[in-house]
């Protein structure tokens, strides 16, 4: 009774946010009858709440978390995957949102392997078990379900050091809650929950940065850590991690702007080219504005805290502590965080179970009930991760870069070649997917990522192989670029 009564307004917002989530659940129902309502909100949604949904599912609890933390290791060279995020986030409405948005709608193409069937697979006859479309469903499948372990492990770790939940329950909390609304309502529900997700997550990065930094002297006691000796790698290009391997991690993170079907999705869901031009500028500045507060609170924690061995723990030990922030705040912030990882999650489960059931398990299936199968792959999927999350392996940034790196080297030369590029095949997208995650896989076995991230040489080969195979086929797309 007594934590209850100290901690009043946390409860009181969880309260109103798991109303505001089932409502959008009950909407989400009414608009997701039919299976494109379910998986594209019928192609009818607006830039502004798109926009809002494209940068709440990308920075989740990786972000708030994971990547906040890690400028205690890596120093200010760190910011430069926050620099690439809001970079790529920019290209990927400019020049990839416009034409995906417009083939997705002509091909009725509801996820990322049915537009890759549409754009690359001549025999309509064959198209749904055509090997493309099991093999990149695959993937899709299997790089989500590492990212979901993260935002698991996010989550729980939010509920123990904020909560004093037990991490397993913490799990367990957060997957009822996610589930229920994701599998009810659809993509209208989950970008519709992503709207109030996306302005709690500003709000918090906003808190978060102001109590830090005051915590630490404010923000110009960063000049106190330059005359400390041993705090100078902070200040140095390789002073945490050679930058070669930095700027791979940042590059594959950022990559999956441009190759991730969960931000690719909400493409589909636009309503027109207006739009597509209104959700550029609200996605790109509220990106900008969550990484610019939270990139930097890692190095404002080397003045707080004397000693963090697992960078995971920085954000829910400052918010944990009364000396760093108000308990009003921190009751705010553990709604605020627990919004980023569900932003990402809903998003994430949307996009592997209709994937998994659609484009892996439907064509070898007699069944017609499309949505109530693909609900229920929601729940198996999720249930999983889940169970896999409460021993996750690596730490929440490695996790997601991983995973990042399988979306950069199988997707993005097939999505971005076959926007931009008439040449190309099934066969070019199936090599090129192939040398990629072995290029992968052989890279990090051969412990060849002190020097040099894998992601460099996998979307190297990756591209190249995709580029040599297409330039043997004859044209058969048309030139997107007018």
């Amino acid at each position: 009774m007594h934590w209850m009564a100290q901690h009043w307004l946390a409860l009181v917002l969880l309260a109103g946010y798991t109303g505001a989530l089932l409502y959008n659940a009950y909407l989400g129902s009414q608009a997701s009858r039919g299976i494109a309502g379910y998986y594209v909100g019928n192609r009818e949604m607006s830039g502004a709440v798109v926009g809002i949904s494209f940068f709440a599912t990308f920075a989740s609890t990786n972000t708030y978390i994971g990547h906040a933390g890690k400028a205690y290791d890596y120093g200010f060279a760190w910011f430069t995957l926050a620099i690439l995020l809001v970079l790529f986030s920019w290209i990927s409405w400019r020049w990839i949102g416009p034409p995906l948005r417009r083939f997705a709608s002509q091909w009725d193409a509801l996820t990322l392997p049915d537009f890759l069937g549409s754009r690359y697979i001549t025999d309509s006859a064959t198209t749904t078990r055509h090997p493309l479309l099991q093999a990149s469903g695959i993937v899709i499948v299997f790089a989500s379900l590492l990212y979901l372990l993260a935002i698991f492990k996010g989550a729980g770790h939010l509920f123990q050091m904020f909560l004093s939940i037990p991490y397993e329950a913490g799990v367990g909390v957060t997957l009822v809650i996610v589930v229920l609304y994701t599998s009810v309502g659809g993509f209208v529900s989950v970008v519709r929950t992503d709207v109030l997700q996306g302005v709690l997550m500003l709000l918090g990065s906003v808190v978060i940065f102001y109590f830090v930094t005051q915590a630490a002297g404010g923000v110009t006691s960063i000049s106190a850590l330059r005359a400390i000796p041993e705090k100078q790698f902070l200040f140095e290009l390789n002073g945490g991690i050679p930058f070669a391997v930095l700027l791979g991690v940042s590059l594959s993170g950022s990559l999956k702007l441009l190759s991730d079907p969960r931000q690719l999705s909400r493409f589909y869901a636009l309503k027109d080219e207006a739009a597509v031009r209104r959700g550029k500028w609200i996605a790109t500045l509220g990106l900008a504005i969550v990484l610019s507060c939270l990139f930097p609170v890692g190095i404002y924690t080397h003045l707080i805290l004397p000693e963090v061995t697992d960078t995971d723990l920085i954000v829910p030990s400052l918010v944990s502590d009364p000396s760093v922030f108000p308990l009003w705040a921190s009751d705010f912030l553990i709604i605020a965080i627990l919004a980023a990882a569900m932003s990402s999650m809903d998003s994430v489960l949307l996009v592997a179970a209709s994937t998994l059931y659609r484009n892996v398990v439907a064509p070898f299936s007699t069944s017609s009930r499309e949505l109530l199968w693909t609900r229920a792959a929601v729940v198996g999927f999720s249930l999983v991760a889940a169970a896999l999350a409460l021993n996750p392996p690596g730490d929440i940034v490695e996790i997601t870069i991983f995973s990042g790196s399988l979306y950069a080297v199988c997707f993005f030369p097939a999505v971005v070649f076959g926007l931009y590029w008439q040449r190309g095949s099934a066969r070019a997208v199936l090599w090129s997917m192939a040398v990629g995650i072995s290029t992968l896989i052989i890279w990090i076995g051969a412990d060849l990522r002190q020097n040099l991230h894998e992601v460099f040489p996998a979307l190297l080969l990756s591209t190249l192989t995709y580029y040599g195979l297409s330039r043997l086929e004859a044209p058969r797309f048309p030139d997107t670029r007018a």
